[in-house]
């Protein structure tokens, strides 16, 4: 069933602004995206009330969920006008200025960000994996940690929260559209015993997401608290590389178990991975190590060993910082061709030596996180 951007305006007129003036009328809207179920758009208010809107912003995302046929409502709460901006002229109806509507009173302007942070029911450890840079092989680092893990004998999600290039969908072969619950939370995929979210499940493979900040991180909300994940005792997070909203997202949302760095040796991807290292610690979550991939190259041809991008530089950078060094991961045509073929090496070699490389760093992981599962 279609749904058109006019049916999303008509549920929104029941939806009250916090000076009780419908929705639409409220001069708060962004243009209204409403395609193949999914809707997107913001609430654009001024910064110091966005707290006031908060109660608003979730009220009409319920409203738009309740539509028949919508499958997915990301509705973000933004807050961009610059201060000193000339105030929204009033609009008939006798709408306010948003500077007039004032927040509830038990709220309180200078409380921590990070005061926002909620468990996900049922997930026991939630860690990301995570590098200061694209292209040093992230994503597929991350589904093989997902998949050490899986061996351990853990029950283990998977989330890609790289709204902007997600791989999971390649790296499983995965393509169909999740399903909903009847109180309509997503349910995740499942491939190699693992459960599965990604962005990349929802929209094209060709699809460009023009999205800001603010969209970004509803999404990230959205994939981590409508989805129907169960019981895990980890869910292992690909995150966007950088240090920016999405990181941040997370961070403030989640309180995280712990964070992997993915490095190459080389020293541009090693200053890329102190920053990302630093933003982790800024936001207290426990850094579990760094990973130092494409480390080596060995020819299978003649057993040469080469060090395209240097070697040692992850160990050595581990060292000086005083957390773990996870392990050395080696530039190998096998662990490309089975990521790019969505069948990767720790399931389709479970006995190679890649497959061990990978374990052993989900060992490490695992003792750092046994705490927190044995206490869910």
């Amino acid at each position: 069933m279609s749904v058109t951007q006019q049916q999303v305006i008509e549920a929104l007129k029941r939806v009250r602004s916090p000076r009780g003036v419908a929705l639409p009328d409220a001069g708060v809207l962004s243009p209204i995206t409403a395609n193949d179920g999914k809707v997107f758009f913001s609430i654009n208010v001024e910064a110091s009330e966005a707290r006031a809107w908060e109660d608003t912003r979730a009220k009409a995302e319920a409203a738009v969920r309740a539509i028949p046929g919508v499958t997915m409502a990301m509705i973000a709460l933004t807050a961009e006008r610059k201060a000193g901006a000339a105030a929204p002229p009033q609009r008939q109806g006798g709408v306010q200025p948003v500077a007039a509507h004032r927040p509830h009173q038990h709220q309180h302007p200078a409380d921590s960000p990070m005061s926002k942070q909620a468990a996900i029911p049922g997930i026991a450890a939630v860690i990301a994996v995570a590098s200061g840079k694209g292209g040093v092989g992230k994503s597929t680092t991350a589904i093989n940690l997902a998949l050490g893990l899986r061996d351990l004998g853990l029950k283990v999600g998977l989330l890609d929260a790289d709204i902007y290039g997600p791989s999971v969908p390649r790296l499983t072969g995965l393509q169909e559209k999740p399903q909903l619950t009847p109180e309509k939370k997503m349910i995740p995929l499942s491939r190699f015993g693992l459960a599965i979210m990604s962005i990349g499940f929802l929209v094209d493979e060709d699809s460009a997401l023009v999205w800001r900040g603010p969209m970004v991180m509803s999404a990230i909300n959205q994939m981590l608290r409508d989805v129907a994940w169960g019981t895990l005792d980890v869910l292992v997070v690909d995150m966007p590389p950088g240090t920016g909203d999405a990181q941040l997202t997370l961070a403030q949302n989640v309180p995280l178990k712990g964070a992997v760095i993915v490095s190459t040796p080389q020293d541009l991807s090693l200053i890329d991975a102190r920053r990302g290292l630093a933003m982790f610690r800024k936001v207290n979550v426990p850094v579990l190590g760094i990973i130092e991939n494409m480390s080596y190259f060995q020819c299978p041809q003649c057993g040469t060993r080469s060090d395209i991008f240097g070697h040692g530089g992850a160990r050595h950078e581990a060292e000086r910082l005083g957390v773990p060094f996870l392990g050395e991961i080696p530039l190998h045509m096998d662990i490309r061709s089975t990521s790019d073929a969505g069948n990767p090496v720790v399931e389709s070699e479970p006995n190679g030596p890649h497959a061990a490389i990978y374990r052993t760093i989900a060992s490490s992981v695992r003792d750092q996180l046994k705490g927190a599962i044995a206490a869910a």
